[in-house]
This record gives C-alpha cells, structure tokens and sequence, in this order.
C-alpha cells in the first residue's frame, strides 16, 4: 500500500473537495459569526454533499442517465432543508435568508462539479458580501430598515435579553 493508494479518491478530486469545504466554510463563517442558522459545518456539507452527487452523476454511464435529473432532485432537497430553517410566528417570517443562503450554497456545488472552480470562489465572496452589505445598510439606512424588517427587530420574540438587537 503507498501513500498514493491511500490518498487516491479518484475519480472525485481532492482540489473540488477543498474548493466546496472552502466556499463553504466562507459563507458559513458569515453566519455563525452573527449567530444565524447555517454555520461553518452547515455550509461546508451541503456544498460537499451537492459536489458529490453531481460528480457522481457525471460518471454514470448509459442511455438514459441525465445529469439534470440529480440537479432537479438536489434542488428538491435543498428547498426541504431550506424549508425547515424558516419559521413563522405572530405574523412575522423569519429565516428566509438563511433559505435563501441554503439554495445559494447548493448552486454553489454545481459549479464545483461542472469544474467552475475559481467562479464558486467569487461566488462565495460575493454571497458574503450581500449578507454582510445589505444587513451593514440596514442597520445604518432609514430606508433600508422598513416594512417586515422595522417589525421584526421590534417584535418582542426577537429582543435580545440585554435590550440590544
């Protein structure tokens, strides 16, 4: 047995397996650091779990394999797990985002199996960006912080004990 053997994952690559834990781990890092649903791990493995479906699906051989049926059936279990993150009380809906970042990192893994590496990096950055931004424009934007949003910082189930948001 050789160290090669050992380390052999072919016909997976360990360059798209570090690529989906690092997307992950990007956007992941966004969330737990604001203490939101889907963390580090959360985000590694649903990346990595989507790579690892489409790459398999790419070896299949025969004539009625299609790629786009494991994409469709990824997308279905992707909007179950992101189903299960929202949640509504009182009137008020929340988790969408972290749904939404759900379905983004899923997308995220396709490019990784089609071989779009260094674009689902930039993707990532720019997913980070989005959550960051739009949160960092309103928390410092009247306009940015109405409608849904205005309710639901102030709805008592979603004070902080301390009285800060």
């Amino acid at each position: 047995m050789t160290f090669d053997s050992i380390f052999n994952i072919d016909p997976y690559s360990w360059e798209a397996i570090f690529t989906a834990i690092f997307c992950g781990t990007i956007i992941g890092l966004e969330r737990q650091f604001r203490g939101k649903p889907v963390g580090i791990r959360t985000s590694s493995l649903i990346v990595l779990g989507t790579y690892l479906f489409l790459a398999t699906a790419f070896m299949l051989k025969g004539d009625i394999v299609d790629p786009s049926r494991v994409v469709g059936q990824v997308i279905t279990g992707i909007g179950f797990l992101g189903a299960g993150v929202m949640l509504a009380k009182d009137g008020a809906v929340v988790g969408v985002t972290s749904a939404a970042t759900i379905w983004v990192l899923a997308a995220v893994g396709v490019m990784i199996s089609t071989g779009n590496h260094l674009n689902a990096i930039r993707i990532s950055v720019l997913v980070v960006l989005i959550l960051y931004g739009v949160d960092t424009l309103e928390a410092h934007t009247k306009a940015f912080s109405k409608g849904v949003h205005n309710r639901v910082k102030n709805h008592p189930r979603f004070k902080r004990p301390n009285g800060g948001e």
